[in-house]
């Protein structure tokens, strides 16, 4: 649904005038709340009125709470304390389907959670919030589960013993699961415990969502069931374990790189989501633009030196660098890589896997692959000064290595290895350049609204309005190609500092990361993640709110 859409629907079913709907959209702005629980806050229309329309913009059933009346069958269906941690009141059983009432269209995730413990199909219809409330209260008693709730949720498939005797619905619940999230292009799956429940999040463009909010007595099977999925010790539960799934997606493989890590209520596990397919991708195809694209491709061509690629955790490094690796991939050449772990494979490129605990480090196998004679290196990631000096040895004698650095921009990487114990002399004469990046969620091209940004929005990402020229801004808005999220799909953001003679000079003489900086900017040899971040705005790929939310502000 468009927010547009539901604004248009209030107006036409004479629940608000225009002049009113104004009143409310301000007020919902500066608050931070949904438009359509400040109008109710505000006494500007009926709560079942709005609540109706609402219903309608979001292509959901109505429940009049006027003509309300649970049928006991549906009731019975699902266990009181799923019914209360859920907010979802089931009030209709028809045609094996389960209808059941929410108060918030974004809670229609709460029909898989409750289809699962229900056995059927399960449908979401929308009811304003205070009638939900009082029905909520009558039908359950108020909270807390009673004796006959906890029984019943037992023979739902919530017990625990019951739960892991018949393990045949949790290894559906498990399968549906890793498929939802395939299907919504998720990067990571999420399961974490707390006290009463058990929370399960997808990571979408970047994102995270909460998709399912499950009795805490899953948690036991759940876990269980990954953990043999991933082949690791169901067993022990005090230690962090780290695995893989192969998973069979719709017509795919798709590998999943699983972590278990203890918690305090249990134990959370992260599994990524690698498509084999869809993982590697061209450098024009991951953003790269115009100058940038051309001089980092220039960089990639030379014979040798180090090739630095930084940022936080999963804005795209390895992405970037088998990018890179594709544009250099011929017979004629030679590429060995040392991964921690490998995330895909590439046809003609030989390819090993860190195994720390039988010592077979970053380090060690760096030493050995330059025995074998190798044209270029890739280095998944450089973590120590062991690591360090013999990719900076490696660079020095002919090789050209690629690797990555956990900092913020591209001046950091510089001094960063000299933190590390490198000689300064060493980094200036090995370092070829260093490319910052960073991930922007794409605008959604079916429900983007064009429109025109204030002075103050513009100056916010440094931008003169009065240069502005015929640039096209557009703002998220929200429908179900996206997900109601308003944006679909990724892009990079980069920085790329090239070392020219002064540049190296300042490293060998010591100087501080943001001397490098300025030099580099205003010089003209680098642009900023924000300034690159803004020509992506300008040409319509993203909005100035999600610049804002990735690069900090000037």
């Amino acid at each position: 649904m468009s927010s547009e859409a539901f604004r248009r629907l209030l107006v036409e079913a004479n629940v608000l005038d225009k002049d009113r709907l104004a009143k409310a959209e301000a007020a919902s702005s500066s608050r931070g709340t949904p438009l359509e629980r400040t109008i109710v806050a505000l006494n500007l229309a009926d709560e079942a009125a709005v609540w109706k329309v609402l219903a309608k913009a979001h292509g959901l059933k109505f429940v009049d709470p006027a003509k309300f009346a649970p049928q006991p069958e549906a009731l019975k269906k699902v266990p009181k304390e799923q019914i209360e941690q859920n907010e979802a009141l089931p009030v209709l059983f028809k045609d094996g389907v389960l209808w059941v009432a929410i108060d918030d269209p974004v809670k229609t995730f709460v029909a898989d959670n409750l289809g699962f413990l229900a056995g059927c199909t399960v449908q979401c219809a929308l009811m304003p919030p205070q009638a939900l409330k009082q029905a909520l209260r009558k039908h359950t008693g108020g909270g807390g589960g009673s004796g006959d709730g906890g029984a019943r949720a037992g023979a739902a498939g919530g017990g625990g013993k019951d739960a892991e005797g018949d393990d045949a619905p949790i290894i559906r619940l498990v399968g549906k699961t890793i498929e939802e999230a395939l299907q919504q292009r998720a990067s990571d799956i999420h399961v974490e415990p707390f006290q009463k429940r058990l929370r399960i999040r997808y990571r979408i463009d970047g994102v995270l969502k909460e998709v399912a909010s499950l009795e805490h007595t899953l948690l036991a099977p759940i876990t269980s069931r990954l953990k043999i999925m991933a082949g690791l010790d169901i067993a022990e539960k005090r230690k962090p374990q780290d695995g893989r799934i192969s998973f069979r997606g719709p017509g795919r493989d798709i590998d999943i790189r699983t972590s278990v890590l203890p918690g305090s209520h249990g134990e959370t596990i992260v599994m990524r989501l690698l498509d084999k397919e869809r993982g590697l991708m061209s450098l024009q195809a991951l953003g790269f633009e115009g100058l940038d694209r051309e001089r980092f491709k220039n960089v990639i061509a030379r014979p040798n030196g180090i090739v630095l690629v930084t940022g936080p955790t999963g804005s795209g490094k390895t992405t970037t660098l088998y990018a890179a690796l594709q544009e250099l991939n011929r017979p004629d050449v030679k590429i060995i890589t040392a991964e921690d772990p490998v995330e895909f494979n590439i046809r003609g490129i030989n390819q090993c896997q860190v195994k720390s605990r039988i010592g077979l480090t970053f380090a060690r196998i760096l030493r050995a692959m330059l025995r074998q004679a190798p044209n270029v290196i890739l280095v998944g990631e450089i973590r120590d000064k062991e690591t360090a000096e013999i990719a900076v040895q490696a660079a020095l004698t002919g090789h050209l290595v690629f690797s990555t650095l956990h900092t913020n921009d591209s001046a950091s990487a510089i001094t960063r290895l000299c933190d590390m114990g490198v000689k300064p002399f060493l980094v200036a004469a090995s370092v070829q350049a260093v490319l910052a990046q960073r991930l922007l969620r794409v605008v959604c091209k079916d429900c983007r609204q064009q429109y025109d940004p204030s002075p103050a929005e513009l100056r916010s990402v440094g931008v003169d309005p009065g240069r502005v020229g015929e640039a096209t801004f557009f703002r998220a808005n929200g429908c179900p190609t996206c997900g109601h999220s308003g944006y679909r799909g990724r892009l990079g953001i980069y920085e790329l500092l090239q070392l020219d003679n002064t540049l190296r000079e300042m490293t060998f003489r010591g100087e501080p990361m943001v001397r490098l900086r300025e030099y580099a900017w205003q010089s003209g040899g680098m642009s900023t993640l924000l300034q690159d971040g803004v020509r992506k705005v300008m040409s319509g790929h993203t909005t100035i709110p999600e610049l804002l939310r990735v690069v900090a502000a000037v």
